[in-house]
């Protein structure tokens, strides 16, 4: 595992590099966003390579985000800036076909459909709870900066994290709750975003 640190500031110089900054996102710039997914996953004690993870989940684009900073095909020079252990749920992350995957993926033998390859694979159980926190995170940012986005999304992200709890962390699962106004589980204000 790389310096967490470091590996942090090379990957931003690499996100700016392939033009993350001057792409427009909800909330400002791609790059905003991923620093705000890499600080949310921080502030829920996620470990260094999920925060790295976080911070570069968009590189090969993902289901929602079709536009790649990086082909698959380079996936070695991701790796040896944020590690081999973030770099594969950074791929676990964008090669999700999300609807195929969703409706299973809290049962532990699910497999996640590989939206490049074709193929399914069924993820141990670490790198499982690694990204129902990493969808998470992502997708709590867009309804924390779109209020339109969280009108139109909220509810339909409210279940399917709701269907996730048993993956989450707590404080992931309060924020959702506090969020998505999921009501009074998370302690959070219904309706509103922090």
């Amino acid at each position: 595992m790389p310096d967490p640190v470091a590996a942090s500031r090379a990957a931003v110089v690499l996100l700016r590099d392939l033009g993350a900054a001057g792409t427009a996102h909800p909330g400002g710039t791609l790059l905003a966003h991923l620093r705000r997914v890499e600080e949310q996953l921080a502030a829920w004690g996620a470990r260094p390579a999920l925060r790295l993870a976080g911070l570069c989940h968009a590189f090969y684009g993902t289901d929602g985000f079709p536009m790649a900073l990086l082909p698959v095909g380079r996936r070695a020079e991701l790796a040896a800036v944020i590690g081999t252990e973030a770099e594969a749920l950074v791929y676990l992350y964008g090669s999700c076909d999300r609807k195929a995957t969703y409706p299973a993926f809290p049962d532990a033998d699910a497999p996640v459909h590989d939206r490049f390859t074709g193929r399914t694979r069924v993820p141990d159980p670490g790198p499982r709870r690694d990204f129902a926190e990493l969808t998470a995170a992502n997708e709590l940012d867009l309804a924390g900066v779109d209020p339109s986005f969280r009108e139109t999304w909220g509810p339909d992200l409210l279940a399917l994290f709701t269907r996730f709890r048993p993956l989450l962390s707590r404080p992931a699962w309060a924020s959702c709750q506090s969020v998505l106004g999921g009501g009074t589980g998370g302690g959070g204000e219904s309706g509103t975003a922090q």
